[in-house]
């Protein structure tokens, strides 16, 4: 799979996935099952439709459908081709008040996704054969077999050729709610995430594979990310998954996430000490020349290089690389401390609707490094005794609310997630879900 996906995506870095998903059989069957209603309705509009009155008064009354009724309607997957629609309609037919005959109109349609040139993915028809068959009729003389009809004013009713160029529109998934997929949206009010579809997917007996390229924008701006060390492909199940879509997310697409926020100034933090500038001056003399009033000690925390996250099995983690100014003033701020603070902190997924929630769930590790200093040479272990505890509250604290809103997952118009599995193993998280329609 991925020999095949290093030949579908172009060689240079900037078009390489770091994320994907794959739509399993079932998940094809959850949307043929939720397509029914939208189909029948769709059918009804347009066979129904009331013909233009017949300017001749001596012309014969026109047969009229009275009845659309979709008794079967489903999607099958075919591996390395596409899908299979089949659709059997019922169809109640009068051409006067005391005949009515039943007709069945059968649709088989092979259907595959395709790129367009703007870059979005659309359902396309390469094959649609419909057939139209009397089942039963009130008139005697046609209380017989189902025969094929030919020719007759029901055919001529109904534009089987109409129904075939416009069959895809019969999904509720139409061309509209593929190009949601590749929407941008927001993280923070300055950061936003889009998905964009690096070829048409690829059809395996696991599902239709979709491999999808994370871009991230900083005030409307796409921002170069760290180039990931090796390509990703999506994890195929080793057995038919009973969870309707797979997502996967490589570990440089959270570490870009963790870049893109950054870099967007989202992760520099304002921790307010307990500590007081006279509190200070008695553990490090010197303070005491500085301030002339008692004044609150504020650590300013701006990331001094990118931050990384690694995963592993059942863990991730996220490595902040902070540079803290401490200092105090109730007007300008005057510093006197600068400290290195590197910070290793697990991580928390989980996903409500369609977004991932990200937290800091627990540091694992700080460490302490004088940088500079105004007040003279301060010991690690001092500087980890003043400042430690507030760096360990504040810091996970402060992302939490940067992160709260959750990042959107890929996902088409009108349906959420449900059932929803996270799995962290070593290079990528993997998320089964189930698909659910949301009422309108």
């Amino acid at each position: 799979l991925s020999v095949l996906l290093s030949l579908l995506v172009p060689a240079h870095t900037t078009r390489s996935p770091d994320c994907g998903g794959i739509l399993t059989p079932s998940g094809l069957r959850y949307l043929a099952e939720v397509s029914k209603p939208h189909a029948e309705s769709v059918l009804r509009q347009d066979l129904m439709a009331s013909p233009a009155p017949d300017p001749s008064p001596i012309s014969p009354s026109r047969n009229q459908i009275v009845s659309v009724k979709v008794d079967n309607f489903s999607l099958t997957l075919i591996p390395d081709t596409g899908m299979r629609l089949s659709i059997e309609v019922d169809l109640g037919i009068t051409s006067a008040p005391s005949a009515t005959k039943e007709m069945r109109l059968s649709i088989l349609a092979d259907l595959h996704v395709e790129m367009n040139p703007e870059g979005n993915l659309e359902v396309v028809t390469s094959d649609c054969k419909p057939t139209l068959e009397e089942v039963q009729s009130t008139e005697e003389m046609d209380r017989s077999a189902p025969h094929k009809s030919s020719g007759s004013d029901v055919d001529k009713q109904i534009n089987v050729e109409k129904i075939c160029l416009e069959v895809s529109k019969l999904l509720l998934f139409p061309n509209e709610r593929l190009m949601s997929l590749a929407a941008p949206f927001p993280i923070t009010p300055s950061c936003q995430v889009q998905y964009l579809p690096l070829a048409a997917p690829m059809y395996s007996e696991q599902g239709i594979i979709i491999s999808l390229q994370t871009t991230f924008q900083v005030a409307g701006t796409v921002i170069p990310l760290p180039v990931s060390p090796v390509p990703f492909s999506m994890p195929e199940p080793a057995s038919s998954s009973p969870s309707h879509l797979i997502l996967a997310f490589s570990e440089h697409f959270y570490t870009s996430l963790f870049s893109a926020l950054e870099k967007s100034g989202a992760l520099n933090v304002s921790l307010l000490s307990s500590l007081t500038t006279a509190t200070l001056a008695e553990r490090i003399t010197q303070m005491g020349s500085l301030f002339q009033e008692d004044l609150p000690v504020v650590l300013q925390a701006v990331t001094r290089s990118s931050p990384h996250v690694v995963l592993e099995e059942d863990k991730a983690i996220v490595k902040l690389f902070l540079t803290a100014q401490i200092g105090a003033g109730s007007s300008l701020f005057q510093s006197f401390l600068s400290v290195n603070v590197d910070v290793t902190a697990w991580l928390h997924l989980s996903v409500a609707d369609t977004r991932m929630i990200i937290s800091v769930a627990a540091i694992e590790d700080i460490e302490l490094s004088l940088a500079a200093s105004d007040v003279g040479p301060v010991l690690a272990a001092l500087l980890e005794e003043l400042f430690l505890p507030t760096i360990r509250e504040e810091v996970p604290a402060q992302i939490n609310v940067v992160l709260r809103q959750g990042v959107s997952l890929p996902h088409i118009a009108s349906f959420t997630y449900t059932d929803v599995n996270v799995t962290i193993h070593k290079d990528y998280v993997l998320i089964p879900c189930n698909l659910k329609l949301e009422a309108r």
